[in-house]
Order: structure tokens, then C-alpha cells, then sequence
């Protein structure tokens, strides 16, 4: 990944960054970042001596076909790790499990804490069953960072990147180790995904708003939707006021009429 994806990734994009010195040389950690680009993924570890795994969703994995062998290839290349998202709790205990097996290596183990990127660019709530969980379960440092202006890069709808230079803040680590045995207390969970998010914020500059991103998504699609119903339905209403014109004679018209009569 990074002499195949890494390199001509940096040398056209020029990424910065700031707090390299954060990353460990060694030993395990837990990288938590904001999402605000599909890049993200690639932009991070390319500029890390260290490799880094991030996990997606195991269909990336087990598409059949020509294209699906190569991006099962292609994903295990720059780090992720499949997770099957199937069973009653879902993607949150896959996500668990994954990243205590990274770091019980000894690696550094990536995640959004957000859990989906940003639909408007800015920071939304963590979820916190995966990161606190994980940091926990293990006592690995959590490292904060902040992505900026990748989702500049690739906008939602367009083809072709702009080439332009995104920037990597990198925090100082998270000790939460005053919390050990306390991984199933929900209230402490909330306590050290917060915390983790303010300093993100601190990072990133982002404006915060305290809803899960995917409620977001959800509002935002109910609005275009609504908006989209509402300019069908003010559509349908002109057509029906032109056809009503149409059939009526107006004022002007039927003084034309009036003249245009023979004199008794």
C-alpha cells in the first residue's frame, strides 16, 4: 500500500502534518479520527511509518467475480480488515472483537468513532461501542486525529480529485486507564468516547452537534426528499393554473370581443 498507493498518493497530494511525534514507534494504540472522505483511509497511513488496520464492511471481501477478487485485494492492500456485520448485535461486537485482536499484536488499530463519514462536514457524536469498548478491553493509548479539508479533495458526485493539499492533526494519546473494569459501565463509555470527540474537535476545528451522524443522514435525506415532493407538487400546480388560463378567457380577450361586436 504504501509504495503502490502511499508514495504517488503523497507526491500529488502533499498532505501536512502535525504531532507525528505522537505515534508511538512501537507497541500497541488506538488511532480515532474524524471521517470526513473515503480518502481518509489512504490519506493516514500513508504518511505513518507504521502500518495501521481499519475495518469495513466484509462485502468488500466476498464480492464474486473478477472485480471482486481485486477489491478484496485491493482492501486487504491498504490495511482493512473485514468485518461481518451479520448477527444479532451486529457490526458494533465484529468491530470489538477486530480491534482487540489488532492490538494484542501489538499494532495500531484505526476507527471513526462517528461511524460513518460526515454528510455536512462536521463533527458529529461518537458512538461509543467500539472505541471505548476496544480502549478498555486492552488499555491502549487513544490518539486523536483530525483529518482536514480531505472531503474537499472527492465532493459527492464528482469523478475526478482536486488536487489540493489535505492536512493530518495528530493529538497527544489518551490514557483511560483509571477506567479499568469498568468497560460495561454505559456511563463511563459515553465518558471516553466524549472526551476523545472534544479533543478531535480541539484538532479539527469542526463545528460539534451532539447527534449520531447517521440520524443526520437520515434528516437530511427526509429533507431532500420533502423539498423534492413539495417542488413536484408546486410543479403539478402551475401546470394545472396554466391549463386553466388556457381554457378561460381573460379579461383583455373578452374586451377584444365586446369591440369587435357589430353595432345594433
Amino acid at each position: 500500500m504504501k509504495v503502490a498507493i502511499g508514495g504517488p498518493l503523497k507526491l500529488a497530494f502533499r498532505p501536512w502534518v502535525e504531532g507525528m511525534e505522537n505515534i508511538p514507534a512501537e507497541g500497541p494504540a488506538i488511532l480515532a479520527s474524524n471521517h470526513l472522505s473515503f480518502s481518509d483511509s489512504f490519506f493516514l497511513p500513508s504518511v505513518l511509518h507504521r502500518k495501521v488496520t481499519f475495518i469495513a464492511k466484509a462485502e468488500y471481501f466476498t464480492t464474486p467475480g473478477v472485480k471482486g477478487r481485486l477489491t478484496a485485494a485491493f482492501f486487504k492492500g491498504v490495511g482493512q480488515l473485514p468485518v461481518d456485520r451479520s448477527g444479532s448485535r451486529g457490526a458494533g461486537e465484529a468491530a470489538v472483537k477486530s480491534g482487540i485482536e489488532v492490538l494484542e499484536r501489538g499494532e495500531l488499530f484505526g476507527i471513526y468513532p462517528e461511524g460513518t463519514r460526515s454528510p455536512d462536514g462536521r463533527l458529529y457524536r461518537g458512538k461509543p461501542g467500539g472505541l471505548a469498548r476496544v480502549a478498555l478491553a486492552t488499555g491502549a493509548p487513544v490518539i486523536p486525529v483530525a483529518m482536514i479539508d480531505t472531503e474537499k479533495i472527492q465532493p459527492p458526485g464528482k469523478v475526478v480529485p482536486k488536487l489540493m493539499r489535505p492536512g493530518i492533526r495528530i493529538g497527544k494519546p489518551l490514557d483511560f486507564s483509571r477506567y479499568e473494569g469498568l468497560a460495561h459501565d454505559r456511563f463511563v463509555l459515553r465518558a471516553v468516547t466524549d472526551e476523545v470527540m472534544y479533543e478531535i474537535m480541539k484538532l479539527s476545528g469542526q463545528e460539534y452537534v451532539d447527534i449520531y451522524a447517521t440520524a443526520a443522514k437520515r434528516q437530511f435525506a427526509e429533507a431532500a426528499k420533502a423539498e423534492k415532493e413539495a417542488e413536484k407538487a408546486a410543479g403539478k400546480a402551475a401546470g394545472k393554473a396554466q391549463e386553466a388560463a388556457k381554457a378561460s378567457p381573460g379579461p383583455a380577450r373578452t374586451e377584444e370581443a365586446e369591440k369587435e361586436k357589430p353595432a345594433e
